[in-house]
């Protein structure tokens, strides 16, 4: 085995231009090596820069800043013996299997007979032996997948990118597939070298993978990264298993590095008025302050266990956590939550009450939701245009983060009826004040 790294990314920065700001930072002192016979695992959540990563790597986007280095040779644009698969499977509708897995050898203008005899190859390793002239249409979600797999392996890559190829798919078609890849992998009947996966699923993550990555956002960068040593094939029911899903679940809830013990600012981080809000349900956190407060958990629940009780992900159910954890309606650390009092009073009481709980909260901890309510309260119309916030919040962030937040306090305030909204004509209203 080489000893040299098939991939290094050293310091790698990735930021864009917005209008009216100087830039949005995406990616910040990103640091990765991949070997020879490793699969790395990018575990995150959405808008964390995992797949603009692998866009970077694949050289199909210039970095920032820092250096990526693929095999002693720094990209600089679409790498040779570099593939990727795609989430959405990204087939040609028009053309057969055969044909869209032996489009990527058609490029490298290879003889006919080649093209023809490593495409038939690819396709019967991926198990489509006997659909080479069937169209995507007439495939399943999973068979279609395979097409994407079969047209990625074909030319014969060192490296394989995985941008959540698994995540399309229904659980039993999912679960087939990882371990078709995985039993391929182990026996060495493909021709790459190192794989690359991004993925938001933590079970899937330390069921394929030799080490994973922990993503942090705004700006995406590394938390953290962990060894897996379990033994191939692995079992999600072994309790060593089981272990390693509970610790990255804690290592994601971690309180930051430095910070005092039993802190009430880390316990509740603090929010600014200039902090973009997640868009999440109201119908999202009382349900899972119901599933929380409910038995066996009674108010305090392990995260994977919540987690696989509600049959949600990371990417899921971390928004739905950290929203209650920021209305104080919970704690979120060491891989559990805990409901607050008035989480749990919430859970217990009716509808009425819920709303005036729920809006004592968002307005005395959400700035963003004070300030709207503080507005028109003091204006004699008690109305105000959308435009006046907007105008604000774009001192902080970009438009498309201040029209998330604004959508975001809406929902809010819609539910605990705080204050009115006209999306039509745009303007906030105390309308239905309470």
């Amino acid at each position: 085995m080489n000893e040299s790294p098939l991939l290094q990314c050293t310091d790698v920065r990735k930021a864009f231009p917005v209008p009216d700001a100087e830039e949005l930072l995406v990616l910040e002192g990103m640091n990765l090596e991949l070997r020879e016979g490793q699969i790395v695992g990018l575990l995150g959540r959405s808008g964390s820069g995992k797949s603009t990563l692998l866009r970077l790597i694949a050289g199909l986007a210039e970095p920032s800043g820092g250096r990526i280095i693929y095999m002693g040779q720094q990209v600089s644009g679409p790498a040779p013996g570099i593939a990727m698969v795609f989430q959405s499977f990204a087939l040609f509708p028009w053309l057969t299997v055969f044909e869209n897995v032996a489009l990527g050898l058609e490029a490298q203008r290879l003889p006919r007979a080649e093209i023809r005899k490593r495409s038939l190859a690819a396709i019967d390793l991926i198990g489509l032996d006997g659909f080479e002239s069937a169209y995507p249409r007439e495939l399943s979600g999973g068979m279609r997948q395979r097409v994407g797999f079969a047209r990625a392996l074909v030319v014969h890559p060192n490296i394989l990118l995985m941008d959540e190829p698994f995540s399309a798919l229904d659980v039993l078609t999912a679960e087939t597939l990882r371990t078709d890849f995985l039993d391929l992998w182990a026996e060495g009947r493909m021709p790459i070298k190192g794989v690359i996966l991004v993925t938001h699923n933590i079970e899937e993550a330390v069921l394929m993978c030799d080490r994973i990555l922990l993503f942090g956002s705004n700006p995406g960068r590394i938390l953290s990264e962990i060894k897996v040593t379990l033994p191939q094939p692995r079992n999600r029911l072994e309790p060593n298993f089981r272990e390693m899903v509970e610790r990255i679940y804690v290592e994601m809830t971690a309180r930051p590095k430095g910070a005092a013990p039993g802190a009430r600012q880390e316990r509740f981080p603090g929010l600014g008025i200039g902090s973009t809000l997640p868009r999440v349900s109201s119908n999202l956190l009382s349900g899972l302050m119901e599933a929380v407060a409910a038995a066996p958990f009674n108010g305090k629940a392990d995260l994977p266990e919540i987690a696989s009780d509600l049959q949600m992900e990371i990417d899921e159910l971390f928004p739905v956590a950290e929203t209650l954890q920021m209305l104080r309606f919970a704690e979120v650390e060491g891989g559990d939550i805990k409901l607050t009092e008035d989480a749990l009073a919430f859970a217990h009481a009716e509808l009425d009450e819920r709303k005036r709980i729920f809006q004592r909260h968002l307005l005395t901890y959400v700035p963003l939701a004070a300030h709207i309510r503080r507005v028109l309260d003091e204006r004699a119309s008690h109305s105000a245009r959308k435009s006046r916030f907007i105008d604000e919040l774009e001192d902080f962030m970009n438009e498309e983060a201040a029209d998330q937040s604004l959508r975001a306090v809406v929902s809010w305030a819609r539910y605990a009826e705080a204050f009115a909204y006209d999306d039509e004509a745009a303007v906030f209203s105390l309308e239905n004040p309470t």
